[in-house]
């Protein structure tokens, strides 16, 4: 069974960072694409980012290119995205995903 647990958002003002964490389980993380998905209240699931089996492959959305970075740790299951720059309009629950799969997701609030 496939098990994305997020972790690392929280409350922080304008301009200022975050690290999200993933740990992955029950799939050979190492062999899939994963990245990080977000959803604000009221809207749908918005794609951020993802990263290549390997890592040597990422892509943003648009409204966070240049301000997030996403990376992965193959050798412990781990995916990662650094968040700098933070606005206001980031605030959201972020998911990790794996094709159909997600997790419970960890809450980014962004506000002074």
């Amino acid at each position: 069974e496939v098990q994305l647990v997020e972790s690392g958002g929280g409350l922080v003002q304008p301009g200022g960072s975050l690290r999200l964490s993933c740990a992955a389980s029950g799939f050979t993380f190492r062999n899939y694409y994963v990245g990080w998905g977000r959803q604000a209240p009221g809207k749908g699931l918005e794609w951020v980012s993802s990263i290549s089996p390997g890592g040597a492959i990422t892509n943003y959305a648009d409204s966070v290119k240049g301000r997030f970075t996403i990376s992965r740790d193959n050798a412990k299951n781990m995916l990662y995205l650094q968040m700098n720059s933070l606005k206001p309009e980031d605030t959201a629950m972020y998911y990790c995903v794996e094709s159909s799969n997600r997790g419970q997701g960890t809450q980014v609030t962004v506000s002074s």
